[in-house]
């Protein structure tokens, strides 16, 4: 009994010590790369393609099959071993193995391995950008809850300026100091706070879940991420030139690599139609024999001796008219070519775009930061100096209330532009070449 008392604690404390966990950003890309559904169907293909690949590989061996039979004769039949009719009841049973090689098809064997190394390597390069992609939904998704986060401490922390002011007014008020009307004004303010306390821990609880769904996390009530210092940093990528943010995203981005591989694929496909317009010559070899109880003078092992042949040889196709099949074949396959090789220059125009996009967006979110940043100080220190003024009774409740809405407004906005500027220099990242699950903030 003390035993089992003794497992249930340890379990149960192995359970509380899950739920207490905080999730970092790394832990969380990391989860969303293993549990993730396309990642995992993605992985599937990959799978598939090495499949595809080992097929193009057996091309190569010689094929080999065994065939054997029996058989119960009755009425009217041929002797399998004498070949004369007979009506006669008899058994008869007949064997063989055949093998044949494919000594030359065009080189269609080898462009075929040539392409499922190539679809291979368009799977991988497949799975890898899925994997870029998940990982900034989820580092967006993990910065949507901080911004939440910081925001309700901003409510928080003015409400309980708030709480201080409303207990000051109301001594000044029952001391017949200061008018009735600044103890309503206070705690009309007190309930708004408490309002937006209300609405941002319900963000911070709605993000979270939206990040344990996205992660396949299906206990929402004990799910949380680190606590951190989110600092600004990454300036420096905004010192690089965009042509050469774009000449390392054209080297590094997965959609460029799937584009050029699936181009190549597209010409190695033109290259085994047009080996199927060239002669096929294979080799081939058999051997056989047979028994019938009709045969009363020799034994079964003799008869399978006696009864034995065997044939080889080379055989030759060359393919002269198959209603315009194999030609027709090659000029699907070169447009399929061009196709793949107009795509490759869009997505390289597209990548181009995008980066110029993502620099600029990059560039206006630290400008932005910036300027919210100055607002938010001249609003602390505009709030600042009227509490001093509102604790001498130099202005009354209502002004001191919207200079102290300002600058939360402001903390706000500041609070928004910096993860907002954090999340679009994590993309001007990832176009550079940094890995998504090298994200750090």
């Amino acid at each position: 009994m003390k035993n089992i008392l003794l497992f249930v604690f340890i379990v149960f404390s192995a359970f509380s010590g899950m739920a207490q966990q905080k999730w970092t950003l790394q832990e969380c890309i990391q989860r969303a790369l293993e549990e993730n559904i396309q990642i995992r169907q993605a992985e599937l293909d990959k799978e598939s393609a090495a499949i595809d690949k080992s097929d193009a590989i057996g091309n190569f061996l010689p094929s080999l099959n065994a065939n054997a039979s029996v058989s119960k004769n009755t009425g009217l039949n041929f002797d399998p071993t004498s070949n004369l009719a007979t009506t006669t009841q008899f058994l008869s049973a007949s064997g063989g193995i055949n093998t044949s090689y494919t000594l030359f098809d065009g080189l269609r064997n080898f462009k075929q391995v040539q392409r499922a190394k190539l679809t291979a390597l368009s799977a991988q390069y497949g799975l890898e950008k899925l994997q870029d992609d998940i990982a900034l939904v989820v580092a967006n998704g993990y910065l949507q809850v901080i911004l939440n986060k910081e925001n309700l401490k901003v409510f928080k922390s003015q409400n309980e300026v708030t709480q201080q002011q409303l207990q000051q007014t109301q001594d000044l008020v029952d001391g017949g100091v200061s008018p009735r009307g600044d103890l309503l004004e206070v705690q009309a303010q007190n309930a708004t706070e408490i309002q937006s306390i209300v609405a941002a821990e319900n963000a911070v609880q709605i993000s979270l879940i939206s990040l344990a769904q996205t992660l396949l996390i299906r206990d929402y009530k004990s799910f949380d991420i680190a606590e951190g210092d989110y600092a600004i940093y990454g300036e420096e990528m905004l010192l690089l030139a965009p042509e050469k943010i774009i000449e390392a995203a054209k080297e590094e981005r997965n959609e460029v690599r799937i584009a050029q591989t699936n181009l190549e694929i597209a010409e190695k496909d033109v290259q085994i139609a047009k080996g199927a317009q060239l002669p096929t010559i294979s080799a081939f070899f058999g051997y056989s024999t047979r028994y019938s109880e009709q045969d009363i003078f020799n034994s079964f092992q003799e008869q399978l001796y006696i009864n034995d042949g065997i044939s080889y040889g080379l055989q030759l196709n060359v393919p002269i008219l198959n209603g315009f099949q194999a030609r027709n074949n090659v000029r699907r396959s070169k447009i399929t070519a061009d196709r793949a090789a107009i795509n490759l220059e869009q997505t390289k125009l597209d990548l181009e775009s995008n980066v110029y996009q993502a620099y600029l967006d990059a560039q206006g979110a630290l400008k932005s930061y910036e300027a919210a940043q100055k607002a938010a100080e001249s609003q602390e220190l505009a709030y600042s100096y009227g509490k001093d003024r509102y604790d001498v009774g130099l202005i009354n409740a209502f002004d001191f209330s919207q200079s102290k809405l300002r600058y939360d407004n402001a903390q706000i906005d500041l609070n928004r532009a910096k993860y907002d500027y954090i999340f679009k220099i994590k993309v001007l990242e990832l176009y550079f070449g940094v890995p998504a699950d090298q994200l750090k903030f």
